[in-house]
């Protein structure tokens, strides 16, 4: 793409190609302050019948993002409800590319993630087989009142060796690891063990029920 670039940014500037470079967003003659924006330039490809487009396709071995979620719930035992209060995610998924985009794929695994631990659940009817939780009105879609109270993300960098940009997957970071955390913070805060082995989601009657095993000991 650059290098495309370079041949139309040569034109417009009417500079040798040799003397042109990519800079901050465009391209600009050497030693000069006569430049280009990338996407003038790429304007100025449309207008001479060309595209700065460029395609390639590059076989890599498998990358291995990780990462570390921590979720503090607060429990009301009198009717089961499970606020987050805090949750903290630190990642690694390479090198970052575009801080913003993978900011938001991560609070938007981490959504998905806290739906799947909390609210959604396919129910059938036993008889007929007919999908009862058929539409949103029914089904348990996670809403903006069941994300954290306080949502923390980090980034921890270890560039992947096996492609040239170094990067690794974020966009499911919060898929898994959400559900690790939230039903972990569960079953650590309600006592005696009653929520260890809690099938999701951790609707607010499964939870009540936890807490009354709780409090009676069993």
């Amino acid at each position: 793409m650059l290098a495309k670039g370079k041949k139309v940014a040569a034109a417009a500037l009417e500079a040798s190609e040799g003397d042109i470079q990519y800079r901050n967003g465009g391209f600009e003659v050497v030693g000069t302050d006569r430049r280009i924006s990338l996407f003038e330039t790429a304007a100025r490809a449309r207008q001479m019948g060309e595209t700065l487009d460029s395609k390639d396709k590059l076989d890599t071995v498998l990358t291995f993002p990780n990462g570390c979620h921590i979720a503090e719930v607060e429990i009301d035992p009198d009717t089961g409800k499970v606020d987050i209060v805090t949750y903290t995610a630190v990642d690694d998924c390479g090198n970052v590319l575009n801080a913003m985009i993978v900011e938001g794929q991560v609070q938007g695994s981490v959504a998905q993630g806290l739906g799947q631990a909390l609210t959604e659940n396919a129910v059938y009817d036993a008889t007929s087989g007919q999908p009862v939780t058929g539409s949103f009105m029914d089904y348990g879609m996670p809403r903006a009142h069941d994300m954290p109270v306080e949502l923390r993300e980090a980034t921890h960098s270890v560039p992947a060796k096996s492609n040239a940009l170094g990067v690794k997957g974020t966009g499911e970071a919060g898929t898994t690891a959400a559900i690790a955390a939230v039903m972990n913070a569960i079953a650590n805060a309600v006592p005696n063990g009653a929520a260890d082995h809690m099938d999701m989601p951790a609707t607010p009657a499964k939870v009540w029920e936890a807490c009354q095993r709780a409090a009676q000991g069993k």
